[in-house]
Order: C-alpha cells, then sequence, then structure tokens
C-alpha cells in the first residue's frame, strides 16, 4: 500500500518522472557495454594480446591522449584501464540496487533538489508523508528556498530564515492568508470583523486613499465605519503581493485595483504578532501614479 501511493505521487511530476527514466538509461546503456567489452574470443573478439599489439600500434593525438573516444563512438573498445572505472561505476550502482536503495538514493542532490522544484506547495507536502526517504528529500531546505522564491519573491534571497526555509515558507503562505483576510472583510463590508482583525492599541494608524490619517484604535475603528457607510463593498484585485514576516512582526506590500481602467491603489499592511495570532497595526493606502509599474502576480 505504501509503495502504491508512494507511485502515485512520483506519477504526478513529469519532470520527476523524466529524470528517474534518464538515470535508468543511463545504467542499462553502461551496463550494456560493459557485456560487450568482455566478451571471450569464443564468440569472435579479438583476444587480449591482440588487444595489446592494437593498443601499442595506435597512433597519438597531437595533445598526447589517444583517440579512445573516436574508438568507441565507432564500436570500438575502452582501455581496461577505463573498463575496470565503468566496471567499478556500475557496480556501485547495482550494489544499491541490490540492497534496496532505490533510485532517488542514487540520484545526486542537486538533481533531486532540481526535480522537487517542479512540485507545487501541496505535493511537496504530500510527498513528504509517503515513507522516510520522500519525507527527507521533500523536508531539505534548498527544495523550499527555491519553492518560496517561485511562489512569492526573489528579492529575498539572501535571507537566511532561522528555522529554515521550510518554516519560513509556512509562515509567509500564513500571512498571505492573514493579508487576504483584510480584503475579505472590505469586501462584507463587515465592521465587527474589522474591530477583530485590528490590535486594540493607542498606537495604531490608518491612512486611507483620502490621505487622511486616523491614529489610536477608536479614531481607526470610526474610519472604516464611515467608509463602509459611506458605500458598498469593493471587490479589490490584488497583484504584486510581497510579504516580510519576522518573529513577531511582518509587513505586505502590494498593489490594489477596484476597476483595472481607474488606475491602482499602493497598499502597505503591518502586523504585530500577539497571543497567538496576527493583528493589523498600519495600514497605508495611496494611489499609484499614472504609468506605474504593473505586477504580474495575482493572489486570489
Amino acid at each position: 500500500m505504501e509503495i502504491a501511493y508512494s507511485l502515485s505521487i512520483v506519477l504526478q511530476s513529469l519532470p520527476f518522472i523524466i529524470t528517474i527514466i534518464v538515470t535508468l538509461l543511463s545504467f542499462f546503456a553502461a551496463r550494456s557495454f560493459i557485456k560487450r567489452s568482455h566478451k571471450t574470443n569464443f564468440s569472435g573478439t579479438v583476444t587480449s594480446s591482440g588487444k595489446k599489439q592494437a593498443r601499442e600500434a595506435r597512433p597519438s593525438s597531437s595533445c598526447g591522449c589517444t583517440s579512445d573516444s573516436a574508438a568507441l563512438l565507432n564500436g570500438g573498445s575502452a582501455d581496461p584501464a577505463e573498463e575496470d572505472m565503468v566496471m567499478a561505476d556500475v557496480s556501485k550502482v547495482a550494489a544499491g540496487i541490490q540492497s534496496g536503495a532505490s533510485m532517488m538514493e542514487q540520484l545526486v542532490p542537486e538533481i533531486t533538489t532540481h526535480a522537487l522544484s517542479y512540485l507545487d506547495y501541496s505535493s511537496l507536502c504530500r510527498l513528504s508523508m509517503t515513507n522516510s526517504l520522500m519525507r527527507k528529500a521533500a523536508n531539505d531546505d534548498n527544495a523550499w528556498k527555491a519553492l518560496y522564491h517561485k511562489d512569492f519573491t526573489l528579492e529575498q534571497d539572501s535571507v537566511t530564515p532561522v528555522h529554515g526555509w521550510k518554516a519560513y515558507y509556512a509562515a509567509t503562505r500564513a500571512m498571505m492568508n492573514v493579508n487576504t483576510e483584510f480584503f475579505n472583510i472590505i469586501k462584507d463590508m463587515s465592521v465587527s470583523a474589522m474591530s477583530h482583525f485590528w490590535l486594540n492599541a493607542d498606537y495604531v494608524k490608518c491612512v486611507h486613499a483620502s490621505g487622511v490619517l486616523f491614529s489610536g484604535y477608536d479614531a481607526v475603528m470610526q474610519s472604516w465605519q464611515d467608509a463602509f457607510n459611506w458605500g458598498q463593498g469593493v471587490d479589490f484585485q490584488v497583484r504584486d503581493v510581497r510579504a516580510r514576516v519576522l518573529t513577531d512582526m511582518a509587513w505586505v506590500t502590494m498593489k490594489t485595483y477596484v476597476d483595472m481602467d481607474n488606475g491602482a491603489f499602493n497598499m502597505t499592511n503591518i502586523f504585530e504578532f500577539h497571543n497567538g495570532r496576527w493583528y493589523l497595526v498600519h495600514h497605508h493606502s495611496s494611489e499609484m501614479l499614472a504609468g506605474g509599474d504593473i505586477g504580474q502576480q495575482i493572489v486570489h
């Protein structure tokens, strides 16, 4: 059952399968080559003494190396030393297979990381639940760093997360969800939900698109009450979202659109972590200048 489930996960990722197939073909090609080069003279091949004479008569290239590569390409055989090296490499692979090691274990870490980079967040999580080998591969920090840069931003390439890239990915994803909740509250025009979304503190601040600054929890809540009473709920389109998450503080920048033909707004939300959850402590919205850069990433 565990093997069948592992296969079902792997089959969902075509690039990963291609990597495995290429590895298998390389192994069988090497094994076939060794078999051909070690045929006995019972099948009509040259004897060892004949091989020695052929090697002695073989001309040298201008750089002092023999033309072994050309000989191999034309169906010839390699020198005994090269044959031994290839046989040693194949023997290592064969020994690994005989000992129960999977093809994943035969891949170098860079190839494994590259293959896993084609998976999305949910697929990588499911892969980690199949068996111990897949869990180790799916928890590799480089794989999560690549996924973070693919899903979020390349701006934080120099960041070194204290608890690793997997934890940092999860924290950023959670912050994105919290930020999405902010826009859902605006769409629903829920003053009650907005009051629970903000931290009840005298230093919180809010700057709406009008440019008016509201300072303190009561003033901020009144500003949202007035905004909800003034018009209908707004369904923003949110683009170019960028989040930076620290231990107890995070900020999110984005561009928002009410109508794609009427320009956009630059928005910044700053959050603080209290009692196990994130609270909004600062919101700033301003109209983006005409001709401003329009991001391509849409966050739903």
